[in-house]
């Protein structure tokens, strides 16, 4: 006849340590995805205002000849 047990096995540190690991590589992988969307953001911030640069004489030029 087997028993079953209520107390934890004696691995159960290795878990708990398993488990740690893998939350720091998660909280560690999502950092870097944080850093990465920041920078892809100002990166579009800074395309979008050079493109308001170079389409704004254009539009001055065409509202010029349109007056």
């Amino acid at each position: 006849m087997i028993l079953a047990s209520n107390a934890l096995p004696d691995n159960a540190g290795y878990v708990a340590a398993a488990y740690l690991v893998f939350l720091a590589l998660l909280v560690i992988y999502v950092g870097i995805m944080a850093y990465k969307l920041g920078r892809v953001e100002r990166d579009v911030v800074e395309l979008n205002r050079l493109a308001d640069e170079d389409r704004a004489p254009a539009v001055a030029e065409e509202e010029a000849t349109h007056a």
